[in-house]
């Protein structure tokens, strides 16, 4: 699933099927702690998990995605969010590029961060740990228990 660019390093790219980002459609980049016994087989279980997220999880990034941008004060002062049909048509207005690994061990909870950006000119990106949302927000890399 994951294309290993520079293994020792932690980096790799595999292809998302429901988030997409600004500029190669499917394709996401994975960050990995490259010290952490079995790092490839945790970074497995995170895309695995990313790509099958629940759709009430979903919906509930896409729902603090819409409060991120109602409040946010991003560099963009002229972007003003229109009234949406779906929670999920916020992702017309932002998209993500990275999946950030969050496990110490292949015995931890899943755990990772996904960062993107949004319209209104904030990085914003959201925690999930063991398929409950976290966080979601500009301060998501905080969230990060086993960061690089």
């Amino acid at each position: 699933m994951i294309r290993w660019l520079q293994q020792e390093d932690g980096e790799g790219r595999f292809n998302s099927s429901f988030f997409r980002n600004d500029e190669n459609g499917d394709e996401f980049i994975v960050y990995t702690n490259s010290d952490v016994p079995n790092f490839m087989e945790c970074a497995e279980k995170c895309a695995e998990a990313f790509n099958h997220l629940s759709e009430p999880v979903i919906n509930e990034i896409c729902q603090k995605l819409i409060s991120c941008a109602q409040e946010g004060s991003g560099l963009n002062e002229e972007f003003e969010l229109p009234a949406l049909d779906s929670p999920l048509d916020i992702l017309n207005y932002c998209w993500f590029m990275i999946l950030y690994v969050d496990m110490g061990s292949k015995e931890d909870e899943i755990a990772y961060a996904v960062e993107g950006e949004g319209e209104w000119g904030e990085n914003i990106g959201f925690v999930i740990n063991n398929d409950s949302v976290v966080y979601v927000g500009t301060d998501y890399l905080d969230y990060m228990k086993n960061a690089q």
